[in-house]
This record gives C-alpha cells, structure tokens and sequence, in this order.
C-alpha cells in the first residue's frame, strides 16, 4: 500500500516509520512494561527487522502501519497499525505505547485515529482488537471507543511462549457511523495533513 497519509490528532501525528526510528523502538519496545501489556516478544530483539517487516507488510497490502509521534517535539512514542483479513473486509488493530507515555490518553487519541482512517478511507466492514486480559488499560482504551466485549479463548501465544486468556473487542462499520453520527463529525478525532514537502 502506498501513499499512506500522515494522521494528526491534537497532539499526535501518525507518520510512517523509518530507518530514523530505530534507536527510539528498539529503547521503548525493550521496556518489559510493553511486554506485559502487548502481544509482543521480550526482549525485543532488532528494531530494524521489525520496522523493515511492517514496511514490507505494508508494500504487499497486508497492513497500514503507523509510528506515533507527538506534535510538539517529535517524538517516539509507540506505534500502531491494522492487519487485513481479505477478503472480509476486516482488520486486527494493533498498538503498542513505550512505558513512559502509557497513561496519557495517546493509546485512545492514536486508536480512534486509525479506526477512523479504516472505517472511512479504508471502508472497512469491521475492526477488532484482541488483548491480553490483564490489560485492562487496552480494555478501557478500546471500550471508550465503542468496540464491544466480543468474548475469550485460551490460546497459545507465540509471543509470550505460553497459553494466555486473550481478549477480544469488536466495531462494525455500522456502529462506527452512529457514533460518528451523534457527535456530528469524526469527533475531532483525525485529519489528513498534505505535505509539502516530503
């Protein structure tokens, strides 16, 4: 996918990641305060492979990835994307915060901008997130949102190397729009920035 748009919220902007990113992932995904709440390996391992692994995912039109970034002074503060799941129309929202900047309101403000760009550039059907149970930060984060508790399973997660109770909440497209409805805008959640220059 290309021509991916840089999302600003009112203090985030959602840019691509890059090379330039490498030392502040490696630095916040090594934190095991992410590993406790996202779905993610610990330690990290090579930031560069994992940022060169979105971008590739992204080209073949498997994901649209974002770094998240604040406005003011630039910087590195987690980053988020949605898988596909052609041909349903779907996505998997995934996102992780480096631990210093959990707590904030950046998880929501940088959610309810992606699912904003899926719901009406992307024209999904459908967006859902899993969730480790104990991160019940995520859980507030997604129901604030209006994504619906949608159930539980055991599951052995390649990440953690364990069986863990994984979470799932759920937004239809549908639901999406009456909400955007009732507020009478996106609710200021999300616009694109043209850039001049690149």
């Amino acid at each position: 996918m290309e021509g991916v748009p840089r999302l600003l919220t009112a203090r985030l902007a959602l840019r691509d990641l890059a090379p330039a990113d490498v030392d502040a992932v490696e630095r916040l995904a090594g934190d095991p305060a992410v590993f406790v709440a996202a779905l993610m390996p610990h330690p990290y391992g090579t930031a560069a492979a994992w940022i060169e692994a979105r971008r590739d995912a992204r080209e073949c039109g498997e994901e649209v990835n974002f770094a998240i970034a604040r406005v003011d002074d630039g910087a590195l503060v987690g980053a988020i994307g949605l898988a596909f799941e052609a041909p349903l129309a779907a996505a998997r929202l995934w996102y992780w915060l480096g631990g210093p900047y959990r707590g904030r309101g950046y998880a929501a403000e940088a959610v309810a901008a992606v699912v904003a760009y899926g719901f009406e550039l992307l024209a999904l059907e459908r967006i859902w997130a899993p969730r480790l149970r104990a991160d019940e930060a995520a859980a507030r984060v997604l129901e604030k949102l209006g994504f619906a508790h949608e159930g539980s399973r055991r599951q052995v997660v390649p990440e953690r190397g364990a069986a863990e109770r994984l979470e799932s909440h759920g937004c239809l497209r549908w639901e999406y729009l009456a909400r955007v409805a009732l507020c009478g805008s996106t609710c200021g959640a999300v616009r694109e920035r043209e850039e001049a220059t690149a």
